[in-house]
């Protein structure tokens, strides 16, 4: 069978690099200007986690695996799952917002503060940060995608690629960002429905994965017409995918679980609370006294 593409190129990996770069470095000279007057605000720690966040966006869409998509589905779920599952709670966790608005040009953040602090945007934010939204979001962007119909529209077209790339990773930053408030440092203690937001999250995904694996037939036909290879190397690495995004959102969800039952489940050392308590007390008398 000759070999023959999904129309135009899929990725722009020049201006992908260059957008990125430019993020990576807004981000870092933000961090240091912050650095030198509130050292504790954003750690070093969590600027690790921001730029290896900007990395995996450019390794899923700047990076040479970004030309395989339209051939591989395996290379598709990759990009897919470093968008929703790894990109995103990593720039979260690094603050970026707090980092950003020190490194961009003073008149820019003038005009971001001063929008934000509208009625229309406080209500949009409002809205969008609840875990409901982000669940849904995240989970209408999974199956739409993988409708066959709707993937073959983006495998065709350069715009609607670009726009499913987008849609991942943005629908992955609602959905962490409840989980990511919360964990660590958090005014306020996370919760147990933190943990059956993350199960409910794994069950589209289970869906997907299961029938990705155990379909007879290939659930994508435009794989047979750009990569060239037989219906059954298709069918291969459609089982590939399936697998593969069913081991890494089950990992990655049950880690992030895990994390917050260990922090719910910790008991207290009495001994200390006591500890805590009389030297309250010492203070207590001694500004008493003074």
């Amino acid at each position: 069978m000759p070999h023959v593409h999904a129309g135009e190129p899929h990725v722009f990996p020049g201006p992908i690099t260059v957008a990125l770069l430019l993020a990576a470095l807004v981000y870092l000279r933000g961090w240091l200007r912050l650095r030198t007057r509130s050292p504790t605000v954003v750690p070093a720690w969590r600027l690790t986690c921001g730029l290896a966040g900007l990395l995996s966006v450019w390794v899923a869409v700047g990076s040479p695996l970004a030309a395989l998509d339209h051939e591989w589905l395996t290379a598709h779920m990759v990009q897919h799952l470093l968008l929703m599952s790894v990109a995103a709670p990593l720039m979260l966790l690094g603050r970026p917002v707090v980092s950003a608005l020190r490194g961009l040009p003073g008149p820019v953040v003038s005009i971001l503060r001063s929008w934000s602090r509208t009625p229309v945007a406080q209500r949009i934010g409002g809205a969008i940060a609840r875990p409901a939204f982000g669940w849904c979001a995240a989970t209408l962007t999974l199956t739409l995608w993988h409708v066959p119909a709707v993937l073959t529209t983006a495998m065709h077209s350069n715009t609607w690629h670009l726009i499913q790339h987008a849609s991942f990773l943005a629908t992955g930053l609602l959905f962490w960002w409840p989980v990511v408030q919360r964990w660590p440092g958090a005014t306020t203690e996370p919760q147990w429905s933190m943990v059956l937001y993350l199960f409910l999250a794994t069950l589209p995904c289970d869906v997907l994965s299961a029938f990705l694996v155990f379909s007879e037939r290939v659930a994508y036909p435009i794989y047979l017409a750009t990569s060239g290879r037989s219906a059954a190397s298709v069918l291969e690495d459609q089982q590939y995918a399936g697998a593969l995004m069913w081991t890494c959102v089950t990992l990655v969800y049950l880690v992030v679980g895990a994390m917050f039952s260990m922090r719910l489940l910790a008991v207290p050392d009495p001994s200390r609370d006591h500890r805590d308590v009389y030297a309250c007390a010492q203070r207590g008398q001694s500004n008493t006294a003074l």
